[in-house]
């Protein structure tokens, strides 16, 4: 409760009065009513979504195009069940969606998943590839754990920048510190990437000239880098910790280097290249955002404040006081304990972790609710991951020369997003709420009516689902989150090359316990040099909760960890004596494999693991979006890879199991559950007949479902979105 109260105090300064010295941008027209496009069905029961559709549709009015019909139930169930939560629906969850009132269904499952605690991981991914988080950089794990803890307990949106933008401290220790250190401290790659991830500007190319086909100055682009100038990247010798501290002087100097002597370079001063709207008159969302924060304050205010003490409080804690004075002055009074705990209180690591006032004043000039590149540029990426497009393409390049293509329905949303507090689950709701959002395909049009029909937004176009949420779908349907098999049922011989390390001296011959070590020690310090190619849907798991379990506790002085002359010398004697030779390994396992969620594995993964293969970005550089083309190596490892086959299979402990073995075997009821549990619907007669045949070429019942469900899982149907 008291971080939140400060958190809301704090936020009050960016909501109004601080910026007098910004220029003016053009007053943004009101929501016309504009009247509704045909084809769309308005029994569906979803709350109307506050103008969206009627803007969208005055912006597209007057141009000859072909609108889709609304989806049906299942298909919409399954589109945003996928797109919230990053996972097809469960067979109980359909069965409790049908349950519902036809005129209550859609409205009451998107508060459901709104609500779901998958929220939070899937869209921990969207920020993950807007932030470019990476759990290998420094203090990237740590602050993926905090993007996900902002989202999972509803942070607003331009909270969480701030803290990005301004925080200073020790990797891990301090999470939002790894924005900061994702790009090295370096001022003129911070001031690219705030730029761009944080309102889609694209103004790098300034770092080196004048933006050739924008506005942007490289004194602009300078300016900017100047806020960054004074942060420093620290690495202890000692203990190797990573921290960010401020500097008294800053490296940023004008003019660039090169184009004046030395000693003719001054500081840059900072300043604020992007134009905010007036603060005279106040408008309308500014305003609504004000009145709500400011009543969160005080709601947290009276909430937080103590309990107004009485006399008899008062004298009640007097007697206590003098109870202790009485059974022993020289512990009351023990002027060495108290100084001991004065001393464990101070903040000793505030003069090591300096804060930043020139990242503090621009993080409130970026997050500003009158910065309409910030608010736009998010419901711009947002419309973008839920519409398969965004009003600007691409979603970073907001320029000029590349105007939005709905410009009024876009403002519409940004102005929506500031009024409702920077609200991301609210700006969701807005869009999957809407007409457009529930469109379906067009089919059967030639390339370009359906092209612009998409363009317009009254169309979907095909959108594939997300690689992480592909892959909790398979593990989903294939009930793989969970062991499915009887202990002992899949014992298996795993061969493996692994080198093992063995003393110079008379090594030669077959390992054989005798030697200095064990044969077990041998093994226990082997390093496997081969790995399966089979296998490439693995990761590490990562626990959020567990990498900011720390954080809340007081900062500690860092402890030296230094490793004394002589055990030095034992590890160099140690690594000189032995050698490695490579060995063939027989292991017998028990391969009841059970799979993690792809949304809380590390990321980005490995170039060639499955998440990566179906586009998952490597977050390296700025400008990187995900690739949803089709490949080989995509149709290769859905057609022979591990999780394919794992999904397919039949285990004992699924309910699949008794309806193909046994004598209650139904292969009816078996395949309308595979088609439920794999594509949400059910299947059509003459897929049913197909089906049958399918099981019944098999060698048995329980072979032929898993032949069945393979195909249903590398069908296009399962990939994209209805």
């Amino acid at each position: 409760m008291r971080r939140a109260f400060f958190m809301a105090v704090g936020l009050l300064a960016a909501s109004g009065g601080l910026f007098s010295a910004v220029s003016a941008v053009e007053k943004r027209p009101q929501a016309p009513n504009g009247k509704a496009v045909a084809g769309i069905d308005r029994s569906a029961g979803i709350d109307r979504s506050a103008g969206l559709d009627e803007i969208l549709n005055a912006e597209n009015e007057g141009r000859a195009l072909q609108v889709a019909g609304v989806v049906d139930d299942l298909a919409f169930l399954r589109r945003v069940t996928v797109d919230l939560i990053g996972r097809i629906p469960k067979a109980e969850e359909i069965d409790e969606y049908l349950a519902l009132p036809v005129a209550q269904r859609r409205a009451s499952m998107v508060d459901k998943l709104l609500a779901d605690e998958r929220f939070a991981d899937r869209w921990t991914v969207f920020f993950g590839d807007m932030l470019r988080l990476r759990s290998q950089a420094d203090g990237g794990a740590a602050l993926t754990a905090y993007v996900h803890r902002c989202i999972a307990e509803g942070v607003p949106f331009d909270v969480m920048c701030r803290q990005l933008l301004s925080a200073n401290g020790k990797a891990g220790k301090v999470p939002e510190v790894g924005f900061v250190l994702n790009d090295g401290a370096d001022p003129m790659a911070l001031a690219a990437a705030t730029a761009q991830v944080f309102m889609g500007i694209r103004i790098s190319c300034a770092q080196c000239h004048d933006h050739p086909f924008d506005v942007w100055k490289r004194e602009q682009f300078y300016a900017l880098a100047a806020y960054f100038g004074k942060t420093r990247r620290v690495e202890s010798y000692l203990t190797k910790a990573i921290y960010t501290t401020e500097s008294d002087q800053t490296v940023v100097l004008w003019p660039p280097e090169g184009k004046a002597a030395e000693e003719d370079r001054k500081p840059m001063q900072p300043a604020f290249p992007f134009a905010l709207d007036s603060e005279s008159p106040t408008p309308s969302h500014v305003a609504r955002f004000v009145a709500l924060r400011t009543a969160a304050a005080e709601k947290l205010t009276q909430d937080s404040l103590p309990k107004e003490a009485t006399v008899d409080d008062l004298l009640s804690d007097a007697g206590d006081r003098a109870q202790q004075l009485g059974s022993g002055a020289e512990e009351s009074f023990d002027v060495a304990g108290e100084a001991k705990r004065d001393a464990r209180n101070l903040k000793v690591e505030q003069d090591l972790y300096r804060a930043s006032q020139l990242r503090h004043e621009l993080s409130e000039l970026v997050t500003s609710p009158r910065n309409r590149y910030f608010s736009r540029s998010l419901v711009n990426r947002l419309w973008a991951e839920l519409m398969g497009r965004g009003f600007v393409e691409p979603i970073d390049d907001f320029s000029d020369h590349n105007p939005p293509s709905h410009p009024r329905t876009l403002d519409f949303l940004a102005d929506e997003f500031v009024a409702r507090g920077f609200d991301l689950r609210a700006a969701v709701k807005l869009i999957v709420t809407s007409d457009a959002y529930q469109r379906g395909h067009l089919a059967g049009l030639d390339e370009t009516a359906r092209r612009e029909a998409e363009e317009a937004f009254v169309a979907a176009p095909t959108r594939r689902m997300l690689s992480e949420a592909m892959f909790d779908s398979m593990v989903l349907a294939g009930h793989l989150f969970d062991p499915k098999y009887p202990a002992g049922e899949n014992v298996k011989t795993v061969r493996a090359i692994v080198q093992v390390p063995v003393k110079r001296e008379g090594v030669a011959g077959k390992l054989n316990g005798k030697n200095d070590k064990s044969m077990a020690g041998m093994q226990a310090m082997a390093k496997p040099v081969v790995q399966t190619g089979y296998d490439l849907e693995s990761a590490i798991e990562v626990d959020f909760d567990k990498l900011l379990a720390e954080e809340d506790e007081a900062p500690e002085v860092e402890k030296m960890a230094a490793v004394s002359q002589e055990e030095l010398e034992a590890q160099m004697m140690t690594k000189r004596d032995m050698r490695y030779i490579e060995r063939v390994v027989e292991t017998e396992i028990d391969d009841n494999p059970v799979f993690t969620s792809a949304l809380r594995m590390a990321a980005p993964a490995l170039p060639n693991h499955f998440l990566r293969v179906f586009g998952q970005p490597s977050r390296d550089s700025l400008g990187e979006h995900r690739d949803a083309s089709p490949s080989m190596r995509q149709a290769l490892m859905m057609l022979n890879g591990r999780l394919t086959h794992e999904a397919s299979r039949v285990g004992k402990f699924e309910p699949m199991f008794k309806l193909v073995v046994g004598k209650q075997a139904d292969l009816a009821a078996a395949v309308k559950l595979a088609y439920r549990e794999i594509l949400t619907r059910q299947p059509s007669a003459e897929e049913m007949a197909d089906a049958k045949e399918i099981i019944g070429d098999a060698e048995n019942p329980r072979e032929g479902m898993a032949d069945l469900r393979w195909a249903l899982f590398n069908c296009h149907e399962f990939r994209f979105l209805p």
